[in-house]
């Protein structure tokens, strides 16, 4: 979308700022560590010039662990690997039919700070449930968005050079049962939900559509790019 002024009788077509742009990269399904890594390289390459970027995918069975994180609260990992990474938070898991989204913006030139970042996010993932009559919300002191008292989205960033990378994980359509063998964010016993049991979005593919319509309207977005693969460089 370009905003077009009238001047001397002519028309004059201006192109959106890069602050305006925002790129979609989908990546399907992913080991955790790769993606990590590539986030880490992506914003330690960016510059005033690189448009700001949404990571959509799903994570292989995988148990990260913040930098909040304590050991006890790894009740029984098992099988599923542990990583310890450097995102804000505790302990949480991620697997196929969780929808991660990874966040890679320049907050300076938003002018945003992490806590206006964090509210952001819980916006999108509330206004994302609202039109299905999913009442979700937000707790001050316990970041993510619940729904009746259970959790069905994470949340989880870092900030280097005034800018993000991690995000958020939205349960939509998973097998839910590895987070009882940790303490979900460091709260024992919480409860963990999904997207498709309370009537929201089904798969995947539909709450990727409908994220992506969301934070578009939250970051006032005026072109979208739409692209797949981890190889930003050469696109």
């Amino acid at each position: 979308m370009h905003s077009v002024s009238q001047q001397a009788g002519q028309q004059v077509t201006t192109q959106p700022t890069v602050a305006e742009q925002l790129i979609i990269r989908e990546i399907g399904v992913q080991d955790y560590t790769t993606v990590w890594q590539a986030m880490q390289q992506f914003t330690d390459q960016r510059n005033s010039d690189t448009a700001d970027e949404l990571w959509l995918l799903e994570h292989h069975p995988v148990f990260t662990q913040g930098q909040a994180g304590k050991a006890e609260h790894l009740l029984f990992p098992g099988d599923i690997p542990v990583v310890k990474v450097d995102r804000g938070g505790q302990v949480t898991y991620h697997g196929p039919g969780q929808l991660m989204v990874y966040v890679l913006l320049d907050l300076k030139r938003r002018n945003m700070g992490v806590r206006q970042l964090v509210t952001l996010l819980e916006q999108v993932l509330i206004q994302l449930l609202t039109p299905y009559g999913i009442n979700a919300y937000a707790k001050p002191d316990a970041p993510g968005v619940y729904v009746d008292g259970g959790k069905i989205a994470s949340l989880g960033l870092r900030v280097r050079k005034g800018c993000t990378f991690h995000g958020l994980a939205l349960n939509v359509d998973m097998d839910l049962s590895p987070f009882s063998r940790i303490n979900p964010c460091g709260y024992a016993g919480l409860q963990m939900i999904q997207s498709k049991d309370l009537g929201g979005p089904q798969s995947i593919a539909e709450a990727k559509q409908r994220i992506v319509q969301c934070f578009s309207q939250q970051l006032n977005v005026a072109t979208l790019q739409h692209t797949t693969g981890l190889d930003w460089q050469n696109d």
